[in-house]
């Protein structure tokens, strides 16, 4: 194990890009509303028609993220419908 390495000053063009940012508004969710959203909640099914090319889309995104596309469209409506 190496010892512990002290604190050094921040090279000066770091420390005044740091002094000249510019605070950015939280817009995370919070863990209490990721946790919710992670809770089963009961579903019922549905029947819509939607544009193929959307449906390829979202299918497509879907294998990429590894997750089932119908949840992935259920999560967006969910999304939308917090919203309103």
């Amino acid at each position: 194990m190496s010892a512990p390495k002290g604190y050094t000053w921040a090279p000066v063009d770091i420390a005044e890009e740091r002094e000249n940012s510019i605070a950015v508004k939280d817009f995370l969710p919070s863990p209490e509303s990721i946790a919710a959203g992670l809770k089963k909640e009961k579903t019922v099914p549905v029947t819509m028609k939607l544009k193929k090319s959307t449906v390829e889309r979202y299918k497509r995104f879907a294998v990429k993220k590894r997750i089932k596309y119908q949840t992935f469209v259920s999560s967006i409506l969910d999304s939308y419908a917090q919203k309103l």
